[in-house]
């Protein structure tokens, strides 16, 4: 429009020809100047043609339509490529365009995407345009058409769309072959947390497939008969062998899978920095963050870009980059640093002054001159930057670990530094670093080393101690020191003497010298005060001396010990201050106490001191540690204060005491068991439990339930007191077994549980039968020995041999004055009728009578007197040796009548019965056969009452006598020869003058002598003798 309007006016002017005289009048111009208007003019003119004809070519559309659109595929990334050109443009020219795309799926209706894509055309170019599909492309088909619109500003409004392309089918399904099932994508690559779509394709819609991810089964989307999808939300990272899907065919049995490479995110680089050591060379450095896990698939790559210069670097490591400064003394610089694969992409800047990016490098050739015992002095060297920067250098100096001096000092090139303050005969580390003093970015590394201070004298006086003992008369003293430290020994100590003060007797010293490292020595001194003293030497001096006095009086008194509690930290202990003046105190202990050599350890305090920790990586747990507390006087002398024990660490008992039981009863018993020594004990001993197993359910008074580690419940008893030895279990049931065990326990606990020791009450009436039992049986023993001592005089009383009839006492008692009308009886004078043989003894010799085994055998025996004065009283007779009880008694024989005397003597002397003995039967006593047992005997009778006293006659006018008998004598069978032998009428049984005994009573006889014979068992018989009457003895 500018155009014309400029033209037109033109025109107006070039008509006018009277305006253009007066303009080139009023100008004073030349003529030329009409020339050139007209050349303008013309001008003008064309250029207004040209734009009349261009309105007329853009006001109609252009047939500016794609052609030759071809559309490639690729699988890995599941994307179209589209390319395409632009006829009918002409030659030489540019336009705008906008090209309309459509994407349709399945079928041409079913459009999924729609975008439109502005561009700038050139003649005869080739345009391109690339499509990512979220659904694999070999799941389905897909149809892709465009259209073209003009967007230049040259075409005026309105602006229409051309016309369509014809759809373009993308069919990958058909180069997929003939496999019964396929899933789709293969291998692709995601990000953590992306979502991706997955997809199997069937070649049969008749088979039932299942599918897995992982081992665990998902389901899809049924897109055809033949296909389905699957949408996997949000995929996690979890290997980097990547993620397994499968799908199964049933029946068949055909397994399809695929594998899901997912990476971590990829991040942006972190700490992007970028310094130079020389101006010349930058060195760039970042972090570049957590690794995605896929490097074999997603292998990063870095590219440094510089904005001002434009230069780009392609980066050969992850994590840093050199770039070399420009040689014309560029100061800024903006580095792009894109870190990228093929995921994603990241970028960060970064703009800096290179002048303020100085890091330089580290000093060189440090040294040290001029090392004094307090003093030294230290030169280093710099690397120059630029022309003369200057450049701030730090020194740091160390001592035992610990920074002691910290200077900052200005340097160009070679820099110096006096150290001062330092102690003798130490070992220092000083260390350099600097920076560039006018714009301060970071300092260079450290550069370090170490040197030692000359020795001095030492400082401090050793600290001694020492232990005494008395030894046959005489005192050993081991003397004790510590090294002294590094601060105090200001050299290396060469040795130490020790001089030695009798101060009870003249003024005499005795010097020891001892080499160091030694920190002990042994004196043997007798028992007057010494004062000792003890110096360290080093190669410059002497220490100030250490003194300590031994005393007459070793000054240990007798000291409660007290207990005390150890922590980690150690024993805290205490004690009152001292009336007296002391210089200080003095604690004493053993690091091993349980070790012979003991290990003494002692810590010297000052004297307005009163308590301290004793601490020590020495202090073991269950380990007793005595403390001894000295006060030291003004004299030097120590004495004890105070005495202290304790554990660290108290522990529960290792065993158990050996028990022993005692007065078991049936409702009690009594335990009993040593104490043990203090020493290995692993903590204060502050009772014992013992344990009770029975089958009672509740406990006893006393005791309480206590549930064992292997689950049985039992009874537990507290001893507190740690002295008692004994313990009496009560309340027991009789006759019951149980179990028991005992512990002892510390503040830490309980010693372990052993074997339960098995008891068993006794009897509640064993203990009566017992105090019955035992005096029953003390007694029977008393009188077993009784009779044992006495055996003799039991033989004699209860079972006596067979009587001698010289040695009976018969002729004592004939002879006795005291009833002289006792006589002895003559055997002539005893007439009995016939004598029973009651045993015979079996074999070749026979009795004196042979008759039949059924019937009695009577032996008469003939009397030697011619006349019987009268009836004779009734004799009875038993024989108490060798007697056997019967229960039948003697019956009379009948005989001729006789009268009865009242009273019956003894008939004859004693002599007449060794005459009736006779020699012939004595000397036949010795003739008799060993064997022979068949015996005569011959006794003597006594006269009392005879017979039942309840048969007697009620008014007899004389009592019959009855004689009883009280000794005897045997003489042998074959000596008596009667004159004959007459069998007894069985009729005269019935006329006995003295009445029977009753049942049971032994038999009784008249007669003053009688004779028995004796079976070869050696047993008696009984038997009753009458004279002129016959008796049957039964």
């Amino acid at each position: 429009m500018f155009v014309l309007r400029g033209v037109q006016r033109h025109l107006r002017f070039a008509q006018r020809p009277d305006l253009n005289e007066k303009f080139y009048k009023m100008s004073g111009k030349p003529e030329p100047m009409a020339v050139f208007s007209v050349f303008q003019t013309t001008f003008l003119l064309a250029l207004l043609s040209l734009r009349m004809y261009q309105s007329q070519v853009f006001s109609e559309p252009l047939p500016l339509a794609p052609k030759s659109l071809e559309i490639s595929i690729d699988s890995t990334h599941q994307r179209l490529h589209l390319q395409w050109r632009v006829h009918n443009l002409a030659y030489h020219r540019e336009l705008k365009m906008v090209f309309q795309i459509e994407i349709s799926r399945i079928k041409t209706s079913n459009v999924i995407w729609v975008e439109n894509y502005s561009t700038t055309v050139k003649w005869n170019q080739v345009l391109r345009w690339s499509w990512e599909s979220q659904l694999p492309l070999e799941c389905t088909q897909h149809f892709v058409r465009m259209r073209s619109g003009a967007a230049d500003a040259q075409i005026p409004e309105p602006r229409f769309w051309g016309d369509w392309t014809s759809w373009e089918e993308v069919a990958v399904q058909s180069s997929l072959g003939h496999h019964p099932l396929s899933v789709f994508p293969k291998d692709k690559l995601v990000e953590e947390g992306s979502n991706v779509t997955v997809c199997y394709v069937s070649r049969s819609h008749h088979n039932n497939i299942s599918c897995y991810l992982e081992g665990i089964q998902i389901h899809g989307e049924q897109l055809d008969p033949n296909v389905c999808v699957f949408h996997l939300n949000n995929v996690p990272f979890i290997r980097d062998t990547g993620t397994n899907m499968y799908c199964k065919m049933d029946p068949g049995g055909v397994i399809k899978g695929i594998v899901l490479f997912v990476s971590k995110v990829f991040e942006e680089p972190k700490d992007f920095s970028c310094e130079t050591r020389d101006l010349k060379t930058l060195s760039c450095t970042w972090d570049p963050g957590k690794d995605t896990g896929l490097l074999t698939q997603l292998s990063p790559s870095y590219t440094l870009f510089e904005s001002f210069s434009g230069k780009k670097v392609i980066c050969t490591h992850k994590s840093w980059c050199d770039w070399q400064a420009a040689p014309d003394s560029q100061e800024m610089y903006n580095f792009t640093l894109t870190a990228g694969n093929d995921l994603r992409k990241r970028s960060v800047h970064l703009l800096f002054n290179l002048t303020h990016r100085v890091h330089p490098m580290a000093p060189f050739n440090v040294l040290f001159k001029n090392v004094s015992p307090t003093n030294a002095a230290m030169t280093w060297r710099v690397h120059s930057i630029g022309n003369y920067s200057t450049l701030l250098c730090q020194v740091e100096l160390y001592g035992e670990g610990k920074v002691i001096q910290k200077q900052n000092v200005s340097v160009v090139a070679n820099g110096e530094l006096l150290v001062r303050n330092l102690e003798p005969y130490t070992e220092y580390v000083a260390q350099v670093r600097c920076a560039h003093a006018s714009h301060f970015w970071r300092w260079s590394e450290w550069t370090r080393d170490n040197f030692t201070t000359a020795e001095a004298a030492p400082s401090e006086a050793p600290d001694v101690w020492r232990e005494v003992k008395s030894v046959q008369g005489h005192r050993v003293v081991t003397l004790f020191w510590k090294p002294l430290s590094k601060l105090q020994a200001k050299g290396k100590i060469l040795f130490y003497n020790v001089v030695l003060e009798n101060l009870d007797g003249p003024s005499t010293m005795k010097l020891l010298s001892i080499p160091a490292p030694a920190n002990c020595t042994e004196l043997a001194l007798d028992h007057h005060s010494y004062q000792i003293h003890v110096t360290a030497n080093n190669s410059v001096g002497t220490s100030p001396a250490a003194v300590i006095t031994l005393s007459r009086d070793p000054g240990n008194k007798d000291v409660e010990e007290a207990r005390v509690k150890g922590t980690k930290d150690g024993f805290s202990l205490s004690w009152k201050p001292q009336p007296r003046d002391v210089t200080g105190y003095i604690v004493e202990w053993c690091e091993h106490p349980r070790d012979p050599r003991c290990d003494l350890q002692w810590k010297s305090l000052g004297p307005n001191t009163t308590s301290t920790v004793v601490s020590s990586d020495a202090f073991r747990p269950g380990v007793r540690y005595n403390f001894r507390i000295y006060g030291i006087s003004t004299e030097r002398i120590p004495y004890l204060l105070e005495k202290k024990t304790g554990y660290s660490q108290e522990l529960a008992p290792s065993d158990s005491p050996q028990v022993h039981i005692g007065n078991l009863t049936a409702s009690s018993f009594t335990l009993s068991w040593k104490g043990w020594p203090a020493e290995p004990q692993p903590g204060f001993l502050r009772g014992y439990s013992l344990y009770l197993k029975s089958k009672a359910v509740q406990c006893l008074p006393g005791s309480e339930k206590a549930v064992l580690p292997d689950g049985s419940v039992c009874c537990k008893y507290k001893i507190d007191n740690p002295k008692q030895k004994t313990f009496v279990v009560q309340n027991l049931q009789p006759a019951s077994f149980y179990e028991f065990f005992l512990t002892p326990y510390t503040s830490a606990g309980e010693g372990p549980l052993g074997t339960f020791t098995k008891v068993t009450t006794q009897d509640e009436y064993s203990r009566i039968l017992i105090r019955i039992l035992v005096p029953m049986i003390l007694c029977i023993l008393l009188l077993t020995i009784l009779c044992y001592l006495k055996s003799q005089w039991m033989k004699e009383k209860c079972y006596p041999d067979i009587p001698d009839p010289y040695k009976s006492s018969v002729l004592s008692l004939i002879k006795s004055k005291e009833n002289p009308r006792l006589t002895i009886m003559n055997v002539k004078d005893c007439v009995p009728d016939a004598i029973e043989v009651i045993n015979k003894r079996e074999g070749a010799r026979k009795s004196l009578i042979e008759t039949e085994p059924t019937k009695p055998t009577y032996l008469h025996l003939l009397p030697t007197e011619k006349s019987y004065p009268g009836p004779g009283p009734c004799i009875c007779f038993e024989n108490f040796t060798y007697n056997q009880a019967a229960s039948e008694s003697c019956g009379p024989v009948p005989g001729p009548p006789k009268e009865q005397p009242s009273q019956l003597g003894l008939l004859t002397s004693s002599e007449n019965v060794l005459k009736a003995l006779g020699k012939t039967y004595v000397n036949s006593l010795g003739e008799i056969p060993a064997g022979e047992t068949n015996l005569n005997y011959v006794s003597q009778l006594a006269s009392p009452l005879c017979g039942d006293k309840s048969s007697l006659p009620t008014n007899p006018p004389e009592p019959a006598l009855c004689s009883e008998y009280k000794m005897q004598m045997a003489i042998p069978m074959g000596l008596a020869s009667p004159p004959s032998i007459t069998p007894l009428d069985e009729g005269a049984a019935a006329h006995s003058p003295c009445p029977p005994r009753s049942s049971g009573s032994r038999c009784a006889a008249h007669g003053e002598q009688f004779a028995q014979v004796q079976s070869e068992r050696g047993r008696a018989g009984r038997w009753t003798l009458h004279p002129g009457w016959n008796f049957q003895c039964q």
